[in-house]
């Protein structure tokens, strides 16, 4: 029995020839099996898959989040604490463009999977988009939104990604369309406690988020409030600019 091969996929296991279980004589004689080692390899391995960030674990590490700058050594032993720190707070950082926001989070949630915890990655623009063409189909938009709602981990990458007047190169305010949704989805995990961890990166700063929607930015804020990094506007800030 255990000669046989099974056909479980994604990783090639000597021990169970891809059966998932290894089988064994008890000691009355009977024939037992028991979970292969493999299998907590096979669900890390799935967890990547299903948080929609496969290719860039690979990418955005900790190793390769550069610590030149007093700015970047304050980022990096904030995700430090925040991982450390093994509670159920939020982590946001958020304000200027190239800073290392997306890496960092994405450094987080990497770790947070190693550690077995289920994640989800949510970009901001294009998932807002797909629900927000559905909002009218109740199945359909139960079906997009309740996943990021019930999720235990959730990164929501570039909340409310903004759009620049061409003029004036300022930031337009997000939509009705955009703050409903954040509040929805935002609440939800809020009031999930420690079952609704919640890591967001944005290009609005705290204090703006607080000005478009009070009631999304204090439910981020007394989550994240230790694990809380807003970048104020500085070109110099803008490390993807740098050669």
């Amino acid at each position: 029995m255990n000669a046989t091969a099974g056909k479980l996929e994604d990783y090639d296991c000597p021990k169970c020839k891809n059966k998932g279980v290894i089988y064994f004589v008890s000691e009355g004689g009977e024939i037992k099996c028991r979970e292969c080692s493999c299998m907590a390899i096979r669900a890390s391995m799935a967890r990547i898959r299903n948080s929609g960030l496969q290719n860039l674990l690979n990418i955005y590490t900790f190793s390769r989040f550069q610590t030149d700058t007093p700015l970047q050594k304050l980022i990096k032993s904030t995700a430090d604490r925040y991982l450390d720190d093994r509670s159920s707070s939020w982590f946001f950082i958020g304000g200027q463009s190239g800073a290392g926001k997306s890496h960092i989070c994405t450094a987080i949630a990497g770790e947070l999977l190693k550690c077995g915890k289920a994640v989800r990655y949510m970009l901001w623009k294009d998932e807002s988009t797909k629900i927000k063409a559905v909002v009218n189909d109740e199945n359909e938009y139960d079906r997009l939104i309740s996943p990021l709602k019930t999720v235990p981990v959730l990164y929501i990458d570039d909340l409310f990604k903004p759009v620049y007047d061409d003029d004036r190169g300022q930031k337009r305010q997000p939509s009705p369309g955009d703050i409903s949704l954040a509040f929805e989805i935002i609440n939800s995990r809020y009031i999930a406690g420690p079952h609704g961890v919640t890591i967001i990166s944005s290009e609005w700063t705290m204090d703006e988020i607080q000005r478009i929607d009070p009631a999304t930015a204090g439910r981020i804020f007394q989550r994240a409030q230790n694990y809380c990094i807003s970048i104020t506007p500085g070109e110099s800030k803008n490390y993807r600019l740098r050669r």
